[in-house]
Formats: structure tokens, C-alpha cells, sequence
């Protein structure tokens, strides 16, 4: 599926693996659809078992607790919710990491056939969060983005669809701490301010389904973000009291309201930190090395 047409080479890496796609609600409708169980004759990887706290992976393989693929998630778990102020008791998100990508492909077209081929997926249900991917070599990539997913869910009523992509983006950036620079986003959105491309939230929050999410959605949704997060204590509250009223509130109200009532020009003060954004340092995005050990 082509989001759109120019790429920049980091881009073009990410647009192979995944727009992530969030079941919620529209799942028991695709359970109830059912009349046969793909479990049956396609099996979740169940083999080995490594639960920590929220954490739960299921896989055919075994890993060791210490390993750095599990610590990163652990690791992940706290960051999200040291960042955003969460609790750290929210419900359980189940990682199912299948062995190769045909095993993964297989159990996806028979659970959930209406769905396009992506490398990982998180599907949060009432009963159950759960992540599903496959080893390869974007896996911590994948993982983290997927199980951000998952925490969010796990302790908000709901999650705006562009705001749970944009903070899932967040935390997909690897490092010792929250709020590492995608170079490639930064890059890309840089170039189309000055192609004359303008930020628009409001635009964003019209967004309701992932499949009308286009590769820049998720490139403008992961700079809010990181704006409100990072560019002032004042920005980065409101945030965070956003993110605390969505624990009781399901439909809290637009975001950008807030903004603009409370954050003069957020708007012009968005593109300036962005053109900041693209001198900073890069920050390595995915570990190649996680496929071999």
C-alpha cells in the first residue's frame, strides 16, 4: 500500500514494515464473525514463557529473561510510564513472537483475513492486549512501537488515533531515555515545510481509522509529540493532563483546544522546533544485532 510518494531512504525502511493497526471494539464483531477458531490449526507460539509485570511473551523459542531484546522491554515499560505519568498496574499485554515470518503470516490470514500484510500488529480487545510479530531483523523496532500500543491501552479508556500512533512513535526510538530524534522524520518533515506543507492538528483529530493514516499522518502525529513533550514545561503538561484525563474519560475533548487556548501560536512555535528537530543528533532507530542472538 503506497502512503505516499516521496521517500526519504529511512522512510522507504519504515513504509515496508508497518502502518500499526489497532483492533479495539471492532474485534468482538470479527470474534462473533467466526464460526471456526484459526487456533485449531494454526497454533499461537506458546512453547516458552518469560512474564514480567505487564510483560507477558509467549514464543516456540527460548529466551533467557536476561535477554536484550526482554530488558529493552522492561526497560520500555518504565519509560512510557515515567513520561507520561502512568501506572505501572495496568492490565497485562501479551507478546505472541513467532518463530519465522511464515508461521506469523499464517496464524494472522486465518485469525484476522482482513487484514493487509504487516510485519506486527497490536489487537487490544476487552479481554485481552495482545501483540503479535514474527524474529527478524526490525524486531525491537516493531516491539516497541506494538507494545507502547499495548501499555497505552492497558491504562487509558481510549486513545486518539492519531495521539496513540504519534506516542507509540515516540517510544519506538531507541535509547537509554524517552525522546530520541527519528532523523528520518525530522528530515522529511523539515523538507515539506519548506515545499510549504503547514501542521494541523485539528486535521489529525479527524482521523479515525488507521487505514486513512498516510505516512506523513504518522510523521506530523510523532512531531507533536515530541513538541509537546520536549519544547517547554508548559506544552509538556498539557500533555500530560490530556493523557491523565483519558484514564476516566473516554472522549475528553480535542487536544488542539487546548492548545490554542492555552499555548499561544502553538501552531508557528511546532515549525520552529521542527527545523530545531533536524539539527539534532540521530538517534539509532532499530538493532539489527536482536535477529541473531
Amino acid at each position: 500500500m503506497e502512503r505516499y510518494s516521496a521517500e526519504s531512504s529511512r522512510s522507504r525502511i519504515r513504509h515496508h514494515r508497518v502502518a500499526t493497526l489497532l483492533i479495539f471494539g471492532v474485534a468482538s464483531a470479527l470474534f462473533g464473525c467466526r464460526t471456526v477458531s484459526p487456533q485449531k490449526t494454526i497454533k499461537l507460539p506458546v512453547s516458552h514463557s518469560i512474564e514480567s509485570d505487564q510483560l507477558l511473551i509467549m514464543s516456540d523459542m527460548r529466551l533467557g529473561r536476561d535477554h536484550p531484546l526482554v530488558t529493552d522491554l522492561i526497560s520500555l515499560r518504565k519509560q512510557v510510564a515515567d513520561t507520561l505519568n502512568l501506572p505501572l498496574n495496568g492490565r497485562q499485554v501479551v507478546v505472541y513472537l513467532f518463530g519465522n515470518e511464515t508461521q506469523y503470516r499464517q496464524y494472522i490470514s486465518a485469525a484476522y483475513p482482513e487484514l493487509p500484510h504487516r510485519r506486527a500488529y497490536f489487537v487490544g480487545t476487552p479481554e485481552r492486549l495482545a501483540v503479535y510479530t514474527f524474529w527478524g531483523e526490525r524486531i525491537q523496532e516493531d516491539l516497541r512501537h506494538e507494545f507502547t500500543h499495548g501499555l497505552l491501552h492497558a491504562s487509558l479508556k481510549s486513545v486518539p488515533l492519531w495521539l496513540d500512533e504519534g506516542i507509540a512513535e515516540y517510544f519506538e526510538v531507541i535509547g537509554p531515555v524517552a525522546g530520541g530524534v527519528n532523523s528520518g522524520y525530522a528530515s522529511d518533515l523539515t523538507q515539506a515545510v519548506s515545499n510549504g506543507w503547514r501542521p494541523d492538528m485539528q486535521r489529525l483529530e479527524q482521523l479515525v481509522e488507521v487505514a486513512h493514516m498516510q505516512r506523513t499522518d504518522y510523521q506530523e502525529s510523532w512531531g507533536w509529540v515530541h513538541f509537546m513533550l520536549n519544547s517547554s514545561p508548559d506544552s509538556r503538561q498539557l500533555l500530560l493532563d490530556y493523557v491523565q484525563d483519558l484514564r476516566a474519560d473516554p472522549d475528553p475533548g480535542p487536544l488542539s483546544v487546548r492548545l490554542a487556548g492555552e499555548l499561544p501560536l502553538y501552531d508557528e512555535r511546532f515549525l520552529g522546533y521542527l527545523t530545531a528537530l533536524d539539527i539534532m543528533p540521530a538517534v539509532a532507530t532499530a538493532s539489527d544485532d536482536f535477529a541473531s542472538q
